[in-house]
């Protein structure tokens, strides 16, 4: 899953990087409003982290204008300002969610997993797909019933078209899902990861769209 960081403080976004990629997620931090708004034009999200004191906007109008022009990516408020009346003001302009500094890493990562399941339309915890379950908390799969190895690329992308289930997916945003902005991606990165999700979960699991990208594999063999 790609999270967009948009944090001013650089020791605090280095620290939320390198926490959010331990556990699998491809994080694209920047420093102001502007240059969010650059991400969002040029590549796919999955959901944001905003931090308020930004120095060119402050975050609360960035997220009444992103709202305001139809964006509904997840948004979880991260904020050194506690006060109840920030935190309901924070909701009410369209905020997913809320969070103060100084927080704990853990419940950081949690609060994001908790954003994907609403935003997929899902109350638990786990991801079920035929006989294929993921907790992506825990970074573990089975297949019927069998623990299954996967690195943390092939969960990421499994994660990334169960969230999606019907929809088609193409090579650019499974890419920007998986690795961000980042530069140095082998052009067969993305087939070398689903030709393992296949051979560990079944060839069907994931389905070739010719001229169009991937989707996840029918619910039922036949469907």
């Amino acid at each position: 899953m790609h999270v967009l960081l948009i944090e001013d403080n650089a020791l605090v976004a280095s620290g939320i990087c390198a926490g959010l990629q331990l556990h699998g997620y491809s994080v694209t931090r920047v420093h102001t409003a502007g240059s969010a708004d650059s991400v969002l034009r040029s590549t796919h999200v999955d959901l944001a982290i905003l931090d308020l004191g930004l120095p060119d906007e402050d975050g609360l109008s960035l997220l009444r204008r992103w709202r305001a022009s139809g964006q509904d990516l997840p948004i979880l408020v991260l904020t050194a300002r506690d006060a109840v009346a920030h935190r309901i003001q924070g909701l009410q302009d369209g905020a997913d969610d809320y969070l103060t500094k100084p927080f704990d890493l853990d419940e950081l990562c949690a609060r994001l997993q908790a954003l994907l399941r609403r935003a997929g339309g899902r109350a638990v915890r786990e991801l079920v797909w035929r006989n294929v379950r993921i907790l992506p908390d825990q970074g573990q799969a089975w297949c019927a019933g069998i623990p299954v190895s996967l690195s943390r690329r092939e969960l990421a992308l499994l994660q990334v078209f169960c969230q999606y289930p019907r929809q088609i997916l193409s090579n650019a945003q499974l890419e920007d899902s998986l690795y961000g902005l980042e530069m140095n991606i082998e052009s067969n990165a993305l087939s070398v990861h689903i030709h393992h999700l296949r051979r560990k979960l079944g060839q069907d699991i994931i389905e070739t769209v010719r001229g169009q990208g991937y989707r996840l594999g029918t619910a039922e063999p036949g469907e």
